[in-house]
């Protein structure tokens, strides 16, 4: 018998093995601008909303940019990637399909937007398991903060104390502790630098959803 009644997915590097694009995409972006990708910029984006990634990368490398042109410009790079190239992590769908059959809520807390998650999703074969998404283009504050998580939590109609989430980078962990989740830590080799972290806040840390599967 599960203890919970929901359980939250963030997708990059978690449910789906992505982090990889978008590595190629900052490389391909950053060097269209003569400037490479500094050591920790992906992890450090990946918990971010698009905008507030955006604005980062515009105060950390000094763009005369402005921040929706930015996040045009990655979404277009993205689109074809995710619609049709990215795959799940290994066992992420029959975990699913597990919960699913245990009568387990399911949701996506991302911060990809709608344009990338959907596709994504639909491609995998998943989309349909899911009951509500949220993305932090429709909250304040990115992955660092409870919003996201209270926010599907709201969505799929349970209390945040009945929710477990699933995340892959610290500042994810962080923001589903703090929105009174039980966090379950994921690997992923982009944060592998905060690997002893996570698992220190983690209900449990795992190396794939096989961990998780009866």
């Amino acid at each position: 018998m599960l203890d919970f009644r929901a359980a939250i997915f963030d997708l990059d590097g978690t449910l789906i093995d992505s982090m990889g694009v978008w590595e190629d995409i900052d490389i391909d972006f950053l060097a269209k601008r003569h400037l490479s990708v500094p050591e920790g910029y992906i992890s450090e984006i990946s918990a971010k909303s698009f905008k507030e990634a955006a604005e980062y990368t515009i105060s950390l490398f000094g763009l005369k940019e402005r921040a929706e042109d930015i996040i045009k410009e990655l979404n277009q790079m993205a689109i074809d990637e995710y619609g049709h190239h990215v795959p799940l992590k290994p066992y992420a769908k029959e975990y699913l399909l597990f919960l699913k059959r245990q009568g387990i809520k399911l949701g996506v807390a991302t911060a990809l937007p709608k344009v990338l998650y959907e596709p994504v999703l639909k491609n995998n074969g998943i989309y349909v398991l899911f009951d509500a998404f949220a993305s932090t283009d429709e909250v304040v504050h990115g992955k660092g903060s409870p919003d996201i998580y209270l926010l599907a939590a709201k969505k799929l109609g349970v209390p945040p104390c009945d929710c477990i989430a699933f995340e892959d980078v610290l500042a994810g962990i962080q923001g589903v502790v703090s929105a009174g989740m039980r966090a379950y830590g994921i690997y992923d080799r982009y944060s592998e630098h905060e690997q002893a972290q996570i698992q220190k806040l983690s209900k449990q840390y795992i190396y794939s959803f096989a961990e998780v599967l009866p």
